[in-house]
């Protein structure tokens, strides 16, 4: 025992010198001093900056800056106006003009037909009863061709070589009330520029003693008027005897 308790003597002894030996721990106070330094020197910097930009906003806009090296110059502004005014302004439309120009109102089927008849009224001044359809019964007063154009005219208009483009029913009139709408229809026809047109006069086939009454005065009327160049008797599924085709002078 009295060397273990020797044994810790010397180890607090020897615990005791290393202690004595160690010299003591001192704080260094350069870095804190450092840091203030420069907070402080930052500090004074912002305060000269602030101090250079309240003088530069309260100096007059005309006049030079004070300090031109320590405040930035703003920008100019871009003035397209002046940049562009030589630029024409094209018209709001929101679509191409791309519509051809219409052409001059000219009555082209009207100069063709008469230019038709004149050219063939060289070939003949009466109607060929050969040179009519087969099956066409002939008969007094059943064409009517005027002077000077040629048969042909009879043959394309009763084969529908002009559109017909009008047409009157005669059933119910008497004969002066015929005759007056006949010729209201004829000149009514030519005002409206009609070439081909229809008169209904019926077959008579409710008359008395079934003769057709009006049927052969429509056609002597129709021969006496100037505007009729031609007529002739309907087809059968245009009318047949009961109608004529009637070939209007021109405008």
């Amino acid at each position: 025992m009295a060397k273990l308790a020797d044994l810790k003597k010397l180890v607090d002894a020897a615990r005791d010198s290393a202690a004595a030996t160690k010299p003591p721990r001192v704080v260094s106070k350069q870095p804190l001093r450092d840091t203030t330094k420069s907070l402080a020197d930052t500090t004074k910097s912002l305060r000269d900056t602030t101090k250079s930009l309240r003088d530069v906003a309260a100096a007059p806009k005309s006049g030079p800056a004070e300090h031109p090296s320590t405040v930035p110059s703003a920008p100019v502004a871009f003035d397209f106006a002046q940049a562009f005014a030589d630029v024409q302004r094209l018209p709001a439309s929101k679509r191409a003009s791309n519509q051809a120009p219409r052409p001059a109102p000219i009555a082209r089927q009207r100069i063709a037909d008469d230019a038709d008849a004149l050219t063939a009224s060289k070939y003949g001044a009466e109607p060929a009863p050969t040179a009519w359809d087969i099956g066409q019964e002939q008969e007094a007063e059943q064409t009517f061709l005027r002077r000077g154009l040629s048969s042909d005219i009879l043959k394309k208009l009763r084969r529908g070589h002009w559109a017909l483009q009008g047409e009157i029913d005669l059933h119910g009139h008497t004969i002066d009330e015929a005759h007056d709408a006949l010729s209201d229809f004829i000149v009514e026809a030519r005002q409206r520029g009609y070439r081909c047109v229809r008169a209904i006069h019926g077959k008579g086939l409710t008359s008395p003693n079934r003769e057709p009454v009006l049927k052969g005065r429509v056609r002597k009327w129709l021969a006496h008027w100037d505007e009729v160049l031609a007529y002739c008797e309907a087809p059968p599924n245009a009318g047949g005897g009961g109608a004529v085709l009637i070939l209007l002078r021109g405008k």
